[in-house]
């Protein structure tokens, strides 16, 4: 897989946030392959990088790793990052398997003003899993502005492809907070609320997330027993069961 995607391909030039990004992204191939030869589940991290979210980006930047610490007794965790901010600007990293290369280039990115682009991260995800299997989708925002219509149809076929979309909306919008969990529904993933100011919170659902990559529903009720959020998305999950 190329070492980076430009899920928009803007034009690009010297000293452009654009080619600081692209810089970045480069330097992902200094970082070696994933280690043994066995498949690890497949992860996307997506994230709104538009201008309101500097604060939790920045959360998120510190408490991924836990997606890694999770998953690590299970066999691991590939984890491709995905974002979006600006004027049209989606990008998609290469899958890594180490926390310290994820966080590397997560701290590379400033949040720029613009509008949502969740159809195109769906759609992203869509490809990807066409491709090679894609076990989980975590996507963190605090707003929607697009049809939901068309994010309900492709987060349709997310579920169609064995893609479980779990949806972790920061704040109260309601546009957001409906549109997420029928995202989340219609994929038979989960949704969930935090708030920036509780990072434990935001923790505690990425950790959940990697084990249900990793280990399915019963990696969940194992790790629920400790774990509030891994409780309250396994409900979800469990209550969608035919």
């Amino acid at each position: 897989m190329a070492d980076k995607k430009d899920l928009t391909r803007p034009p690009t030039t010297a000293g452009s946030p654009a080619s600081m990004v692209d810089s970045f992204l480069a330097e992902a191939k200094r970082l070696g392959p994933l280690a043994g030869n066995a498949p690890r589940a497949r992860l996307v991290f997506a994230l709104d990088a538009t201008m309101s979210r500097q604060p939790t980006w920045d959360l998120a930047c510190r408490v991924q790793g836990e997606m890694f610490a999770a998953a690590g007794q299970a066999g691991g965790l590939s984890v491709q990052l995905v974002y979006f901010r600006g004027f049209g600007e989606c990008r998609a990293s290469r899958w890594v398997a180490d926390p310290r290369a994820l966080t590397e280039l997560m701290t590379k990115i400033n949040c720029q003003g613009g509008q949502t682009q969740i159809g195109r991260v769906l759609r992203h995800v869509r490809t990807e899993a066409s491709q090679t299997p894609v076990k989980v989708l975590v996507y963190v925002g605090d707003a929607m502005e697009e049809p939901i219509d068309d994010l309900c149809a492709v987060a349709g076929e997310l579920g169609l492809l064995g893609v479980k979309a779990f949806m972790f909306q920061e704040g109260h919008d309601p546009d957001a907070a409906r549109a997420f969990q029928e995202i989340a529904r219609l994929s038979g993933g989960a949704y969930a609320r935090f708030d920036a100011g509780a990072p434990h919170t935001l923790s505690e659902l990425l950790r959940a997330a990697a084990t249900y990559a990793t280990s399915g529903v019963e990696g969940l009720a194992r790790l629920s027993a400790s774990n509030a959020q891994a409780h309250g998305l396994l409900t979800t999950i469990n209550e969608r069961k035919p």
